[in-house]
């Protein structure tokens, strides 16, 4: 066991270096040097000697190599560095701006676990045999809607045209209603559809088939015998939803005008700001790594075949 959460743990290292170097390469090839676009506005008045001390200062004065060197070593200890659009720690920004979009993703991915867990449910009790037809028929129609037109489309129904949800100046819980269900709806259909297989495939086994011969309802197998077993394969589908809800986020917060790491990425994309950026897509990266992390971690603890097989590679 110790060697696998070793072999985990090292590959979600990897990761997150390959991210950090990736990001780093593709920002520094973007045209032009930002800190000199900034500061060698002729109203700022600046000679070269403080330019030249101004790019210093944002480790902008060396090769490629050392200012990587000098970033990476940077960011191992915790500092991101100082955004050249506000002239503040970049850790502060994204301390601002971080909780608001965690919430956000985190309340669109516990809607979409719950409206999968329905629609499996209904899908499998007698009198919703249409349901599950519905459900299967959609392949991968919403997940493959963009999350900025979907947002667009509730506020047209449900602000203009219904006025249910106010979006001008709506309560705390009023303006997150939209933005969840924009960020929950494309990802709560292939969670269903898969549940919905594994759930098929499970009632299939001989130890349902024993429950049912001991005289269980039908609601009492799925929720006793079928409902964990049928679970454990949606966990790793769902680390990897709850990466790409993250990203819808970052798209959702700038649809609906609210603030977060969506509004920081779109201020720092019009300024070029690199380490502002830098920043970010580090974070998401570690965000993403995280999960599939505590995914692959769990997996093990819930399926006890895996845990076998787990420990027999120590």
């Amino acid at each position: 066991m110790t060697r696998y959460i070793v072999s985990r743990v090292g590959q979600a290292a990897l990761v997150l270096w390959a991210a950090f170097t990736i990001s780093f390469v593709l920002l520094q090839a973007m045209p032009g040097d930002a800190v000199l676009i900034k500061f060698q506005n002729p109203d700022y008045g600046l000679s070269p000697e403080q330019l030249a001390e101004i790019r210093a200062a944002y480790a902008a004065d060396g090769s490629i190599v050392q200012q990587y060197i000098h970033a990476i070593g940077k960011f191992l200890t915790g500092d991101f560095g100082y955004s050249l659009k506000a002239g503040v720690p970049v850790s502060a920004q994204i301390a601002t701006n971080l909780p608001a979009t965690l919430w956000l993703a985190g309340l669109g991915f516990l809607t979409a676990a719950i409206l999968a867990v329905v629609i499996a449910i209904l899908s499998n009790l007698s009198g919703f045999g249409r349901l599950r037809a519905v459900v299967q028929s959609v392949p991968a129609l919403f997940v493959s809607v963009p999350a900025f037109w979907l947002g667009i489309m509730l506020i047209q129904l449900f602000s203009f045209r219904f006025r249910l949800v106010p979006v001008i100046n709506p309560g705390p819980w009023q303006g997150l209603i939209l933005p969840v269900l924009t960020l929950a709806v494309p990802i709560s259909a292939p969670m269903a559809q898969i549940l919905l297989r594994n759930i098929d495939e499970v009632l299939t086994r001989p130890f349902v088939s024993v429950a049912r011969a001991k005289g269980a309802s039908h609601a009492w197998v799925l929720w006793r015998h079928v409902a964990k077993n049928a679970a454990l394969p949606v966990m790793t589908v769902a680390g990897v939803l709850f990466g790409e809800l993250l990203a819808g986020a970052v798209v959702t917060e700038t649809v609906f005008g609210l603030n977060g790491i969506g509004g920081l990425t779109e201020q720092a994309v019009n300024s070029e700001d690199v380490a502002v950026l830098q920043a970010i897509v580090v974070i998401s990266a570690a965000a993403f790594v995280t999960i599939n992390l505590i995914v692959d971690l769990l997996y093990p603890v819930f399926d006890p075949r895996l845990k076998v097989a787990v420990g027999g590679v120590r």
